[in-house]
């Protein structure tokens, strides 16, 4: 966990993430990033010399009309004396029952946006924190590439002023298999996706294919996220040291 705590504060130093008096509404899929993210912030506020407060939030998509079982991560909560709410939302119903949408992840997560930040809101949190990752992050570059033909990726934080509400991501300098192997020492609770997209997606496919790039030339998703910071897509450049 030692090895994701140094990526987290290396992230909130150089993007200027979190602030004192921050409450930050931290989304909770049950995913191994959204929790790792979760635990990490809880460890980070005893020594990172900044005072602010963390909710986890998970919004239950309902799939199938079931609830989700979110047990485990309650009494991972319980246990760490981490404020934690579950919603229940009608976001399955919708996308897949009632819209039966071909390419369901578009309209999911612009329904889950939507509901993260009113929920934000009402907890009255001033920040949103994301479990994007540094692999999302290239997979999300080449996607817009090849997908829309743009250069373009998700911030590593952004104002929202509609909500008057900050996005941030403080996991997107840490590799998914550091993010997977701090998952499985510490034993963390994580909750299967029981999606019926999970596993068919572009994203999925977009994976796929930095995975074998990665396998015939080692060190090419690295080039990629290089090439994203140097040119400051969309806010990636270093801040200057106050």
């Amino acid at each position: 966990m030692q090895k994701i705590l140094g990526y987290m504060r290396k992230a909130i130093q150089e993007f200027d993430l979190i602030h004192d008096g921050d409450r930050i509404c931290v989304g909770v899929s049950g995913g191994k990033d959204s929790v790792v993210m979760l635990y990490g912030l809880s460890l980070l506020r005893r020594f990172i010399g900044i005072d602010y407060e963390i909710v986890g939030l998970t919004l239950d998509p309902c799939f199938g009309g079931k609830k989700g079982d979110y047990s485990a991560v309650a009494d991972f909560c319980e246990k760490n004396s981490i404020e934690y709410h579950v919603v229940e939302t009608q976001i399955g119903e919708i996308v897949f029952d009632v819209r039966k949408e071909p390419n369901p992840c578009s309209l999911c997560a612009r329904m889950r946006r939507g509901a993260l930040h009113n929920e934000t809101k009402r907890l009255g949190c001033n920040k949103i924190a994301l479990g994007h990752n540094y692999d999302d992050a290239v997979e999300t570059f080449i996607m817009n590439l090849f997908t829309e033909g743009r250069i373009g990726c998700f911030a590593p934080t952004n104002y929202l002023s509609r909500k008057e509400i900050t996005l941030i991501r403080p996991l997107v300098f840490a590799p998914e298999k550091s993010i997977r192997s701090a998952a499985n020492r510490q034993q963390l609770p994580i909750v299967k996706s029981v999606c019926p997209a999970d596993g068919h997606t572009n994203r999925q496919r977009t994976k796929e294919f930095l995975e074998e790039m990665e396998r015939k030339d080692k060190g090419f998703k690295d080039r990629i996220f290089g090439a994203m910071r140097r040119g400051n897509v969309d806010g990636w450049v270093k801040l200057p040291s106050a």
